[in-house]
């Protein structure tokens, strides 16, 4: 039989890499045409460099805010608070400098406006519930986005949202909060913390191989999330070595880039991103960590259905021959990164509430091996004890 599939595209316009991020947001601005600038700012890059008063003085008087006050995991009343900012402006173009939390508040935010969200509790008219995404306005509130880290949401129509009420990370979705522009300067990262810098180009790994080792996969995905397996694990390792090889880190960007591919085309993610969400909500585990600790347990799990499209993985790793769960172990060692749940300080008695909490994930009942309840899930966390 003929196999059958769909590829989504996205509604980005541009991908600028290797130039300076202070230049090519505003050669963005110029493009859009926008008056009045917005950032949303990592408080690190705003309060300790001066990455965003580089920005602010070439965009002048079209520079109307910055907001720097958005914590990890994006919680609801921080993504309210920006938005009532954003409001007030009135403006007509959001900039986003910093990692994921930031770039997933950008896309909230301009839905929040769009459907004229005042308060935490009432985003619940937004955010995705078993898949389905509720009837809402489409933002018209234009985003740019300058990545600090590596976990590559910049390239989704999809932002993750933490309720502060559950400590539930939540999925909130519009074809139309993909970001107009996506800048990738890797000079701007060298501030990035190093911990930070290579778990979450671990979590734009684990992009990439959940979409290669999808029941899902396609060719098209195939050819990006392989290509990015390749940059990151070169660009982790020569980064890590010297942190000011700019080469090395702009390697690390455009895996990242590729690693949205799969996912960005329409195939699902597995058990590592829905069991890292319960993580990082509930534990607040840091993203790149969820998946440096859950995917080579995902991996050996699954690996009795789709163990030729893990090695797959593995050769695009050099490690042709091995497993590839045991080439990724090798390779978080080599990183320095958390390899266990008790080093994420995750303990066993833990395990039965992720595990409800897992199952109600969007991307565990679409990983490779059928997952049929909580057990299971169980199952995969004493794996990563």
């Amino acid at each position: 039989m003929i196999k059958q599939g769909r590829v989504a595209f996205g509604r980005m316009d541009e991908v600028v890499f290797g130039k300076p991020a202070a230049e090519a947001v505003l050669e963005q601005v110029d493009r859009l045409g926008a008056g009045r600038v917005f950032l949303l700012a990592s408080n690190t890059l705003n309060t300790k460099t001066d990455e965003i008063a580089k920005i602010r003085n070439l965009l002048g008087a079209r520079c109307i805010g910055t907001f720097d006050r958005i914590p990890a995991h994006t919680p609801r009343e921080a993504v309210v608070a920006a938005t009532d900012e954003v409001r007030r402006s009135i403006a007509d173009l959001v900039v986003t400098i910093g990692g994921g939390s930031i770039t997933d508040a950008g896309k909230a935010v301009a839905l929040c406006l769009a459907n004229d969200i005042r308060s935490a509790a009432d985003m619940d008219r937004l955010r995705v519930v078993v898949g389905v995404v509720p009837p809402i306005r489409p933002p018209t509130l234009r985003q740019v986005c300058v990545p600090t880290t590596l976990s590559a949401g910049d390239f989704s129509t999809l932002a993750g949202v933490t309720d502060e009420r559950t400590s539930t990370k939540e999925l909130f979705r519009h074809p139309a909060v993909m970001p107009s522009a996506v800048v990738l300067d890797p000079s701007i990262t060298v501030h990035t913390p190093e911990w930070l810098w290579l778990s979450t180009g671990i979590r734009a790994f684990d992009h990439c191989v959940e979409g290669v080792c999808s029941n899902e996969a396609h060719p098209y995905g195939d050819a990006q999330g392989l290509q990015g397996i390749a940059l990151l694990r070169s660009g982790l390792e020569q980064s890590k070595a010297n942190p000011s090889d700019l080469g090395a880190r702009l390697d690390c960007l455009l895996g990242a880039w590729l690693s949205m591919g799969p996912l960005a085309s329409g195939v699902p993610m597995g058990a590592s991103h829905g069991i890292g969400y319960v993580l990082g909500a509930a534990h607040g585990v840091p993203h790149g960590h969820t998946s440096c600790v859950m995917l080579p347990s995902v991996l050996r799990w699954n690996s009795s259905v789709n163990a030729d499209r893990q090695k797959l993985v593995a050769t695009a790793m050099g490690a042709s021959g091995k497993p590839a769960a045991d080439a990724l172990s090798d390779f978080l060692t080599r990183l320095g990164m958390p390899r266990t749940l008790r080093d994420v300080k995750v303990a066993p008695e833990h395990f039965p509430r992720i595990a409800e909490q897992s199952m109600l994930t969007p991307w565990v009942p679409r990983n490779p091996r059928k997952i049929a309840g909580p057990a299971d899930i169980r199952e995969i966390l004493e794996m990563a004890a």
